[in-house]
């Protein structure tokens, strides 16, 4: 089968890789679309660690199973997944936020992951779809479901109703993009989108239709919002964030672009703000987001772009660049 493969920093290559066998309990599917995610970049420019060339990148996907050791799962059936492969036994499995389980491997990490034709996985970590929904939309799910299980946290610290908070996102990355998009379905009127990329701030503007800035060139107001979504998460995010929340504010933490930062510990004491960080989304986070895209709360996804996956190097190397508008590459390996 034909994969990509992460083989040096700044490369990826198709190379012909075995096809996968569905040991007990697994299936294989055929992957039907697959998004690349900031993650996966940040392993392009050799930034992660836990992500080594020879992979096979590649965790936010919809596919048909071809194959199945696992009764509860027929040949044919389509399905979306949650990349995180949990024990089901630890204390956070057991209390359904399965996303902070101490034992959790990955698909595009510890094992090879859905830039390819085909890939194995545990049915375990399968998600119903409607049968009928497209790959198009069935592929988002897995980022969709990061921007909903941020919010859901947010809710429970805001002091206000989340429809009266003046919001700020900073990022329009696809995290970012479907945190927006999901806002403005709420409600959120009072709703800001901060990028630096002139390509992306257009399609906020056009596919969101909520105010925008760019913090290169316009300044953001200091002490101005009541709650902030960092989806970027590097140092100078951070230090906006802090300077744009207001007293009694929240920060809700989701990117991680750096590892290192300083915080302003004195601003956080003092005016008593909140931040919060997220990892991932919950299984059943995973399955309420799949029943929100199917009622189109996010959107009509337009915005979206979809290119081969014998395209994929040439994907990498554009969002690299920062040369295309969208916010989510999407690879469909039956083009390729």
């Amino acid at each position: 089968m034909k994969a990509l493969v992460y083989t040096q920093p700044n490369e990826v290559q198709i190379q012909e890789r075995p096809m996968p066998k569905a040991a007990s309990g697994e299936v294989v599917l055929r992957i039907e679309a697959v998004g690349i995610c900031g993650s996966d970049l940040h392993a392009y420019h050799g930034q992660d660690p836990r992500r080594k060339p020879g992979l096979v990148l590649g965790h936010e996907f919809c596919g048909e199973i071809i194959e199945t050791q696992h009764p509860g799962y027929s040949l044919g059936q389509r399905v979306t997944g949650n990349p995180l492969i949990t024990c089901g036994s630890c204390e956070y499995c057991i209390a359904g936020r399965n996303n902070l389980c101490n034992n959790r491997t990955m698909v595009g990490m510890t094992r090879p992951g859905a830039f390819a034709q085909f890939m194995s996985i545990p049915a375990a970590s399968l998600v119903d779809i409607p049968q009928d929904m497209s790959a198009r939309v069935a592929a988002l799910t897995e980022p969709a479901a990061t921007a909903l299980h941020a919010i859901n946290l947010s809710l429970k610290s805001l002091a206000r109703p989340l429809p009266e908070c003046r919001t700020l996102i900073i990022g329009g990355g696809a995290i970012g993009m479907l945190a927006a998009l999901l806002l403005k379905r709420y409600g959120v009127d009072q709703l800001t989108v901060s990028e630096a990329n002139a390509l992306r701030l257009a399609s906020i503007q056009s596919h969101v239709g909520c105010a925008t800035v760019n913090p290169t060139t316009t300044p953001i107001h200091e002490n101005h919002y009541d709650y902030i979504i960092d989806a970027v998460g590097s140092r100078i995010t951070r230090k906006t964030s802090f300077q744009a929340i207001k007293p009694g504010g929240v920060i809700m933490h989701i990117g991680l672009q750096d590892w290192d930062s300083e915080i302003d510990m004195r601003k956080l004491t003092l005016a008593e703000i909140t931040l919060l960080g997220t990892y991932t989304y919950s299984t059943a986070d995973l399955r309420a987001t799949v029943q929100k895209l199917a009622e189109g709360a996010f959107g009509d996804l337009r915005w979206v772009e979809e290119r081969s996956l014998d395209e994929g190097a040439a994907a990498f190397q554009d969002l690299h660049l920062g040369k295309t508008a969208s916010a989510k590459l999407l690879l469909i390996p039956e083009m390729a």
